[in-house]
């Protein structure tokens, strides 16, 4: 099912304040995706809006649409699971993008057959075969879902992950030694569980760590830089209007070390704990110290209380202000905004902070990507959007 811009005088909307092309998708195809046997959308750089009952098929487009950029998907499903279930087992999806770059052929899927385990998902970027994070260089997204409105009082884990996504998307070089690091963590746990675990696998793996490896201790310098820098931009942008700034810190043994020491001496710092940790690691069948335990913590700036703490209300405001804060620091960096991918939020916001939330999106630049059941609710923003109607795999205007 196709569906096409309305007649609007999109001149304006094509670049950025900056003068760079503005960040957008300008067609979205997709085959065997989720519950779409095929779907056609052409659009223009203005903010998108989808509308539909639940299950209709809304939040499926804000995930294809994600898997334009690097990672897995702001859902972060295996790969097969995103192929229709009456389909051949793979899923394909096309799309033309404004970028800073000019406009850039995109494609993407899984081939029927394909083990997850191996080749993962291909990439296409103008007609040459690619590496997932190559797509970082074209295109960059934050975005905000339902499942993440635990944040503050979930898992240290899912916090990390926040994290993750913040700095790979202000450094997407950064992935290269993050997934260096996980490696390692992943064969030391695993010669744990297989009891194998020796002085001389030990001296193996600290080899390894000579180079740092993010979140590693130099790395983990770079990684509290933009951190910094994020809380920076959360204060002067947020200031006292209805997303509250936040106060971020990370909280770890090693974060610790390097708030009071260069960080090469805590690297030696963290090897030996790991030769010391050895017998207790090898008892627990994984590693216990190290950056992968670390803790995103987080502030409501004007209460100065835990967000934790917080009222689920002030909660999402506060989640809603790091997300466009991050935005804003990508805009800033590179001159470009991200796309900004946005699934039923407006229905958890009172009317001001929808009209705020709608006004921030103009004020960036952005092409958001929005979700809703009630369309009144994107009344304020109808003007100024592409409003469309989702329908269990098909799409009108």
């Amino acid at each position: 099912m196709s569906a096409k811009p309305r007649e609007h005088d999109i001149d304006d909307a094509q670049t950025s304040p900056t003068g760079l092309e503005r960040l957008a998708v300008r067609t979205l195809k997709l085959t065997d995706f989720r519950n779409y046997a095929q779907a056609r959308l052409d659009l223009d750089a203005r903010p998108v809006v989808l509308v539909g009952d639940n299950g209709s098929g809304k939040t499926n487009l804000l995930e294809a649409v994600s898997l334009l950029g690097p990672g897995h998907g702001l859902r972060g499903r295996p790969y097969a699971e995103l192929a229709r279930k009456d389909g051949a087992g793979g899923f394909a999806i096309a799309a033309t993008v404004s970028t800073r770059h000019g406009e850039v052929e995109i494609g993407t899927g899984f081939l029927p057959g394909t083990r997850e385990e191996g080749a993962g998902r291909t990439v296409r970027i103008a007609g040459k075969d690619r590496s997932t994070g190559a797509l970082g260089d074209y295109v960059k997204h934050v975005f905000l879902i339902p499942a993440m409105d635990g944040l503050f009082t979930g898992a240290a884990s899912e916090r990390r992950r926040f994290l993750d996504r913040l700095v790979l998307a202000i450094d997407p070089k950064m992935r290269t030694p993050l997934s260096r690091y996980d490696r390692a963590m992943r064969q030391r746990n695993r010669l744990f569980q297989l009891r194998e675990y020796s002085r001389a696998c030990s001296r193996g793996l600290r080899s390894r760590w000579r180079k740092p490896a993010w979140p590693s201790p130099r790395p983990g310098s770079t990684r509290s830089e933009r951190l910094t820098a994020l809380i920076e931009e959360t204060q002067e942008a947020r200031g006292q209007g209805p997303f509250p700034h936040a106060v971020l810190a990370l909280h770890g043994t090693l974060e610790t070390e390097l708030s009071t020491r260069p960080a090469t001496e805590v690297e030696d710092v963290f090897r030996i704990l790991l030769e010391e940790g050895r017998e207790r690691d090898r008892a627990a069948s994984r590693t216990l110290e190290g950056t992968h335990l670390s803790d995103l913590l987080v502030v409501h700036g004007p209460k100065n209380a835990p967000a934790a703490q917080c009222s689920s209300g002030e909660q999402k405001a506060l989640l809603l202000g790091l997300v466009l804060a991050k935005a804003e620091l990508i805009k800033t960096l590179e001159g470009t905004a991200p796309l900004v991918l946005l699934d039923e939020v407006a229905a958890h916001l009172d009317a001001a902070r929808r009209e705020a939330l709608f006004g921030e999106i103009l004020r960036l630049g952005v092409q958001a990507w929005m979700t809703g059941t009630d369309r009144e609710l994107f009344s304020p923003i109808a003007q100024d959007a592409q409003i469309l109607a989702v329908n269990r795999g098909s799409i009108d205007t």
